[in-house]
């Protein structure tokens, strides 16, 4: 059984993120780690291999410059077996669409693969739309945003829970899955895991090596652009609301409602 988890590098919400002068996210001046949200991903294919009866192989597959390859090493120093790292200049400022079509020609390179995990969104996108547009591409079932996972046979059930009502979901391999941050906590890797990534492949692919035309690619053919971006305000004082003759609760009420918020 070959299990491919698709991750991603993503700036670090607690550096200081910034903008390329084409308004894309700077991914390579800015310090990055392997998305929180695909972290649960991992998890969940390396829980699929520890409760298998045979041998099953997690692949962790990574898009992006060349920083975007500590995101696989994440992986592997948890638990993944392999890594691939697709790499072009071409690819910068890619959509989700593009970036989906990347994806789908970097699993099939790879081969037999039965499932294919993704977390629930990235942490800088959010757009929560690249496993249904893999999935559409490779011309499997989907079966996504799970809050919990479970093999029967050839088949993967995923529970789903919605504002107003449970589901259960039964897709049968190969598949594309994704799962929620309800899905169980990712575990931490341990120093035997650290020392055991360092010997574990990790390949690198180009456009050329899966086929991709570098004209279906890149931010000029991206069908979304950001028109303009601008720097957070500084923020400013609060305002301190004395409580001295009893009317603190209404000059409170009246702050509230000025900002909408009531």
């Amino acid at each position: 059984m070959n299990i491919v988890v698709c991750v991603k590098y993503v700036p670090d919400a607690t550096a200081d993120p910034r903008f390329e002068s084409d308004n894309t996210v700077d991914r390579v001046g800015v310090d990055g780690l392997l998305s929180e949200l695909d972290e649960y991903a991992v998890e969940q294919a390396l829980q699929l291999k520890e409760g298998a009866e045979e041998d099953v192989t997690v692949t962790a597959l990574t898009v992006g410059p060349e920083k975007a390859a500590d995101a696989v090493r994440k992986a592997l120093q948890m638990g993944a077996d392999q890594g691939v790292h697709v790499q072009d200049e071409a690819i910068a400022g890619s959509d989700s669409i593009a970036t989906s079509l990347v994806l789908a020609k970097a699993v099939e390179k790879i081969g037999d693969v039965d499932v294919v995990m993704c977390g629930m969104a990235s942490t800088d996108g959010a757009m929560s739309v690249v496993p249904a547009m893999l999935a559409e591409r490779l011309g499997l079932p989907q079966v996504t945003l799970g809050s919990r996972i479970e093999r029967k046979e050839n088949q993967l059930a995923v529970q789903r829970d919605g504002d107003t009502a449970t589901e259960v979901v039964i897709g049968t391999m190969p598949l594309v899955a994704s799962v929620t941050d309800q899905s169980g906590e990712a575990r931490y890797p341990s120093f035997k895991g650290i020392m055991a990534a360092k010997k574990k492949p990790l390949e690198s692919y180009s456009l050329a090596d899966l086929g991709v035309d570098a004209g279906e690619v890149g931010l000029s053919v991206a069908w979304s652009t950001v028109e303009e971006t601008n720097e957070r305000p500084p923020r400013t004082a609060g305002e301190i609301v004395k409580d001295e003759d009893g009317s603190g609760a209404t000059a409170l009420v009246d702050f509230l409602a000025s900002k909408k918020f009531i």
